[in-house]
């Protein structure tokens, strides 16, 4: 079972290369799933935005585990380092693991169990354009092996990111997934899902609050879902959802932030389309929405998050970040 991402992504008519949507970072998967302008002294953001790595994130490691449904674990690691005084580089690894299952044959036969795993090793650079702008690219390298068959892809996505701290102010913009297969699975040659995000963050005068709206899925306007005629019996015959105002909705996530200091955040998420996308299967209140928190302290940085897009499935998902420079002190 790969999650309420993938099931989601069935709506949509895409298969292939779904983990490439799930965040890494706690504190993205808190407001939402899709953030691409935090600004934050935390290398995981980089993973949304290559735009958001910079010097002033040097020597930092960050590692990162998401408990999914089933059998399902995420982990990673990702170190960063400054170049001079405009640029800077990171290398990561991600590991998407989806337990064991039972395979069968075409008569449906047992084969006994097999496994099945996304593997992203990734480099980023970044460098400064001006005293407000910066641009970046990320290279990927993917790998999944699914029982014995297996298959590689190249990709990179490319950001830039304007940042006025006088104003508090972040706006990005992101092409993700650019890219193809280079070894594919059998005779299907699948295809990654390339993706243009705008984004925008701004921290209220004179409030400890923080405001993101994040605008993904921009390749494609129509985002029809379906949901059951009977909101009360999902077994119900299904009807599409293919309005202006669903279809506008379906390619937003919005994000509140408390900050109540300078190291610590309590945010709130909602996104639509997961809550749409679960119509059809067991959703409660909490379907779209994630909590998240973060605590910097000295030298470390903790992040938690947790959402319930159905309720049989309850995802949590945790950070941890050092800066080397700063334990040498």
């Amino acid at each position: 079972m790969l999650g309420w991402a993938l099931m989601s992504m069935a709506q949509d008519g895409t298969n292939a290369y779904n983990f490439l949507s799930v965040p890494v970072s706690s504190h993205v998967y808190a407001v939402g799933g899709h953030n691409i302008t935090i600004i934050d002294d935390d290398i995981s953001l980089v993973e949304q935005n290559p735009a958001l790595m910079g010097s002033e994130i040097d020597k930092q490691i960050g590692l990162n585990y998401m408990r999914y449904l089933g059998g399902s674990n995420f982990m990673g690691a990702r170190y960063g380092q400054g170049i001079g005084e405009h640029g800077a580089f990171a290398v990561g690894i991600q590991h998407y693991g989806y337990g064991s299952m039972m395979g069968y044959d075409i008569n449906g036969v047992q084969t006994g169990q097999f496994s099945a795993s996304d593997l992203a090793f990734n480099v980023t650079y970044s460098h400064d354009i001006n005293d407000y702008l910066r641009g970046g690219i990320t290279l990927k390298f993917l790998h999944s092996k699914y029982e014995t068959y297996s298959a590689n892809a190249i990709a990179a996505d490319l950001g830039i990111n304007y940042y006025n701290p006088d104003h508090e102010v972040s706006a990005s913009l992101v092409a993700k997934h650019l890219g193809g297969q280079i070894k594919q699975f059998n005779d299907k040659k699948e295809k990654l899902p390339w993706d243009i995000q705008l984004g925008v963050s701004k921290t209220l005068t004179g409030l400890p609050l923080r405001l993101s709206l994040t605008a993904y899925g921009l390749t494609k306007w129509k985002s029809p879902y379906y949901t059951p005629q009977d909101k009360n019996n999902t077994n119900s015959q299904l009807v599409e959802k293919d309005s202006f105002g669903s279809n506008l909705l379906r390619h937003l996530v919005f994000g509140v932030e408390i900050l109540p200091k300078d190291n610590i955040y309590l945010a709130l998420g909602y996104n639509y389309r997961t809550r749409t996308d679960m119509s059809t299967y067991n959703r409660n209140f909490l379907s779209g929405f994630s909590v998240g928190a973060g605590l910097r302290v000295k030298a470390f940085g903790f992040g938690v998050a947790f959402a319930q897009p159905h309720t049989g499935a309850t995802t949590m998902m945790f950070n941890f970040n050092t800066t080397i420079s700063e334990l040498m002190r």
